[in-house]
């Protein structure tokens, strides 16, 4: 399941993701409906989900302010509101990265996306690893 932020609403990412992911997309909305759903309290919604990856644009609040945990994924991109539009593209091409393309292999990872690199860390090494292109 790929879960988006609530800054992704309305942008019709959903859509777009869902024309090459085969698993549900939906809004971190959808797992707590007719509440505010506080960034810290993000991690433990998605922990009661089946291995989750969150999507935000929030890099701010989510990179290295997260802890990494087995049963979920978080991916921050740093794009620019105006740029939402290039999220489905680009996820996409992270999750055919051979480090990233089951399930199982992104778990327990927390991934910065820029335009020119993607790195993670992960609780097992505690530090940075580039994911090279």
């Amino acid at each position: 399941m790929i879960v988006l932020d609530e800054q992704l609403l309305g942008r019709n990412l959903e859509i777009d993701i869902a024309k090459w992911y085969r698993g549900r997309v939906r809004y971190i909305t959808d797992l707590r409906p007719g509440t505010v759903i506080k960034d810290e309290a993000i991690p433990g919604l998605l922990r009661h989900q089946n291995q989750p990856t969150f999507v935000t644009i929030n890099e701010r609040d989510f990179w290295r302010k997260t802890e990494s945990d087995s049963r979920y994924c978080v991916v921050c991109f740093t794009l620019p509101d105006s740029r939402v539009n290039e999220i489905a593209q680009k996820l996409r091409s992270l999750l055919q990265n051979p480090l990233f393309d089951t399930k199982s292999k992104r778990m327990g990872k927390v991934v910065r996306l820029t335009d020119v690199e993607a790195i993670f860390y992960t609780a097992i090494r505690g530090k940075l690893t580039k994911i090279e292109s």
